[in-house]
């Protein structure tokens, strides 16, 4: 299915683990897990998430909390997860600029740290998709949560699971968001596409999740096909709403 592509001048704030000296696509694949079943597609339709989220199964999550590496204080945040109704549901994703100093070109969802004024993660994560990427309030309908996971830098992620209805039109915040893309949920949601890496870096075995994707979306605006780099906190999230789906 065609995949909607959105290129901005900015750039949005993301919570996978800061660039450790070294570029995460040249670390080897150490397995893919294409021996697990993808989630069902009639598990990926509007109706059922409704339904999964008002009555979630017993599940438990993969990956929640990832090893240390900062000494800095914990932190509360939420990201959206936004799920746009498409003919089939895709995954609304935000790529980090180039030119920033850490974090650079890497692939997230919106959101951010938790504010005094918030009432809750829901909030926050609303909020933080209107000021990062100008979705409105009104095209989100918010399903649920899903259990925290915490970063190495100590943040402290609430991922908000929403449904999102098309119409919206989506404005950048100058500075954090460089583009805008949708990806297939079937596709994410596949374990085949789930590829996993390994790495010994100060003194500690960190472990990690790739989905790496090819929007071809972009060959449409005569540029060459981009690859889609999901990995760290982005991936352990995404691997624990193929769980929630798939239980």
């Amino acid at each position: 299915m065609p995949v909607r592509f959105y290129h901005c001048s900015s750039l949005t704030m993301n919570f996978t683990k800061p660039l450790p000296p070294f570029d995460p696509r040249s670390i080897p694949v150490q397995g893919v897990d294409n021996h697990l079943a993808g989630v069902a597609p009639d598990r990926l339709t509007p109706a059922s998430l409704r339904g999964r989220f008002m009555h979630p199964p017993v599940w438990t999550p993969e990956h929640s909390v990832e090893k240390k590496f900062s000494n800095r204080e914990p932190a509360l945040a939420a990201v959206l997860v936004p799920l746009v109704m498409r003919d089939e549901l895709t995954l609304l994703l935000t790529q980090r600029a180039s030119n920033l100093s850490t974090h650079s070109g890497q692939v997230a969802f919106p959101g951010g740290r938790t504010d005094a004024s918030d009432l809750d993660a829901v909030d926050t994560a609303l909020r933080e998709a209107t000021e990062e990427i100008g979705l409105e309030r009104q095209y989100v309908e918010v399903l649920g949560s899903l259990p925290t996971y915490v970063t190495g830098t100590a943040y402290i992620i609430t991922p908000v699971v929403a449904l999102v209805s098309p119409g919206f039109a989506l404005q950048a915040n100058p500075g954090e968001v460089a583009d805008i893309f949708e990806v297939p949920l079937a596709f994410l949601m596949n374990p085949a596409n789930h590829r996993r890496h390994a790495l010994e870096f100060d003194g500690v075995t960190r472990q990690w999740l790739s989905m790496p994707y090819i929007d071809s979306a972009v060959a449409s605006e005569g540029r060459d096909s981009t690859e889609r780099y999901i990995w760290g906190a982005t991936a352990g999230m995404l691997r624990n709403l193929y769980r929630f789906l798939s239980a």
